[in-house]
Parts: structure tokens; sequence; C-alpha cells
């Protein structure tokens, strides 16, 4: 049940149902969740180690976003991707290739108007490059990481000709690892995230702006 619940909270907060900054008491969210105030306590510690939520005053709340996070976060993920690409062309098997490969061909078979799927299509193959680093701590890592950006549910890959520039990076970065070229993936993948950050802050600036 506790895993259940937790499941339910953390979609609510990637969707925005939960807003940023919204209190999580824990009457409240038993109610809410159909559920008791045990499960709901387990998944808040849960969330709260994912950093989705935080501790206020009182209770719990749903972490609040912002550029200065996106930059905090981009930055190390920009390292570890790097580092990720880095062990991939060293360690990679043909089976990680073959996997690579897979589902970079899914991803340019993925409906461009479809940012859902071009999301998700785009989390498979960095989680397979992640697997083919074969460095568990790592991996380990850059999961954790990524749920800090479920906060922040809109895609970069909408954003003007990102989608088309992401397929191309993957597929160079695909070439390298196959050749083991250990410092073009590196440089390939930390250049990739490096535009998906810039493209990020400007998401986020632009959600900070106040409206006319």
């Amino acid at each position: 049940m506790s895993v259940n619940v937790y499941d339910r909270i953390r979609r609510d907060i990637a969707s925005g149902e939960l807003s940023p900054g919204a209190p999580l008491v824990e009457l409240a969210m038993a109610a809410r969740y159909g559920t008791s105030r045990t499960p709901i306590r387990e998944a808040l510690r849960r969330l709260e180690q994912d950093g989705m939520v935080e501790r206020a005053d009182r209770g719990m709340r749903v972490r609040a976003r912002s550029s200065e996070e996106v930059l905090e976060i981009y930055d190390v993920r920009i390292s570890l991707e790097a580092t990720a690409a880095r062990w991939a062309a060293d360690r990679r098997t043909e089976l990680d290739l073959l996997r690579l490969r897979r589902d970079h061909e899914r991803m340019l078979a993925t409906d461009a108007g479809d940012a859902d799927a071009m999301a998700a299509s785009n989390r498979r193959f960095h989680e397979t490059l992640w697997t083919a680093s074969h460095n568990s701590t790592l991996i380990d890592m850059l999961r954790h990481l990524n749920a800090h950006l479920t906060r922040y549910p809109d895609t970069t890959l909408t954003w003007k000709d990102r989608w088309g520039t992401a397929l191309d990076e993957h597929a160079r970065l695909i070439e390298a690892i196959d050749r083991r070229d250990t410092a073009e993936a590196a440089k390939i993948a930390e250049a990739h995230m490096a535009g998906a950050r810039e493209i990020r802050l400007l998401m986020a600036l632009d959600e900070d702006s106040p409206r006319p």
C-alpha cells in the first residue's frame, strides 16, 4: 500500500496537481488518497529523500521550483552524464550497443508532436546509456538526480529545434561508444546536457516571469 501511495503522490507532484509550496498535512493526505496516516508518512519520507518535498514550519510541503535549482541540478548532471558516456565507451558490450541503437530507432519513430512520448523515449535512451556504464553507483546517482527533474514536467524536447538536435547528438554518441572513443563520448554527452540546461533555464525564467 505504501508503495502505491508513494507513486500516486509522486505523480501528482510531477503533474502539478500538488503545486509547488502546497502543504502536505498527513490527515488531509490520508483522506485524499484513501489510506491511513502511516503509508502517507512513509511516502513523504521517501519523497523527501527524492528531493520532491521538504520540511516546513508545520509538517511537509511540495518543494518549490526555482531557476537556481535548475542550474544546480544540471551542473551536476552534465558531469555525471559525461562520466557515464565515458564509462560506456570503455565498458560497453555488444548487447549495450544493440540496446542503444534500438532506443535511438524508437526515438526516430516517435511522434514529434507528442511531448510525453518524446520525453519517455529520451529518458529510456539515457537510462540505457547509464546501464552501459556498468557502474551501479553512478547509475543510482543519475536516477536520484533525475527524480528532481520530475517537478519540472515540461520537456525541453519541444523547444524549437531541440528534438532534431538531440537525435543527432544521440547518434554521434552511439558512434563514439561503438569506437570506444571515451574522450569523444564524454564531450558529446557534456555538450548534449549543457544544451538541455540552457533550454531548461530559459523555460524556468519564462515560468517565473510576471504575466501582464
